[in-house]
């Protein structure tokens, strides 16, 4: 029996991409006085591709932004700085995510979050979309002295909701720090499917957040795993 349902954050709740292409237009209007030589399209276009969806730290993509843009009037700390005090303004969520919280906190099932990176950064990215309260817990890594695709984090998790990982089902969209880590350790997994990744080896797939409540009743009801995915 499903008792539980697990997420990971950037990429599966908050909509990354379209945050970060948010935050870049506005950083670049707070400080165009020192970026006026640089094309605002060509500016955000370099950030992402140095961002990596995330994967590469910001204070090494802005020492990168520094020296190929020739900015001298600005440091990249400050940049750094003002990424990690304001880029929480900037989240957005994927569409129907209040809903299917909603939903699924009505039908009693244990929630939670488990999400790689910086503690508070995280958190206010999570309180900035207003969907703290729907969680039991929430671990993030730097916190947790642990990380996905790790055990040990998901381990941590399932004791702390009190279920074991045959009641637990993970979303998320990453490969292998989700998906694979998830199966790992005996949880069923479901791949929020992305343009970042073109795969994903998961039991089940998601289009959209709107058709979790009932997938999960499916998978409850059947009690099956298809190992080619589930297309709902």
């Amino acid at each position: 029996m499903i008792k539980a349902v697990l997420f990971d954050f950037d990429g599966t709740l908050l909509d990354r991409d379209a945050s970060v292409e948010k935050f870049i237009h506005s950083q670049y209007n707070r400080f165009i006085q020192y970026f006026d030589h640089i094309p605002q399209d060509k500016y955000t276009t370099r950030f992402i591709e140095l961002d990596a969806h995330g994967y590469v730290w910001k204070d090494l993509v802005y020492q990168q932004l520094i020296k190929e843009f020739q900015i001298t009037k600005i440091s990249w700390k400050h940049l750094f700085n003002d990424y990690v005090d304001n880029f929480k303004d900037s989240c957005i969520p994927f569409p129907h995510l209040y809903t299917m919280l909603e939903e699924l906190q009505k039908k009693a099932f244990r929630l939670g979050i488990i999400t790689n990176g910086f503690g508070q950064f995280q958190m206010n990215n999570i309180e900035a979309l207003g969907i703290k309260s729907y969680f039991d817990t929430i671990l993030i890594s730097e916190w947790e002295g642990c990380k996905k695709p790790y055990p040990t984090i998901f381990q941590k998790a399932m004791m702390r909701l009190n279920v074991v990982a045959r009641e637990s089902i993970f979303v998320g969209d990453h490969p292998v720090n989700d998906i694979k880590a998830a199966q790992t350790v005996g949880m069923v997994a479901i791949w929020k499917k992305s343009d970042q990744f073109k795969h994903g080896d998961a039991e089940f797939v998601l289009e959209d957040l709107s058709q979790l409540p009932r997938l999960i009743e499916k998978i409850k009801k059947d009690g099956t795993r298809d190992r080619n995915g589930f297309n709902f």
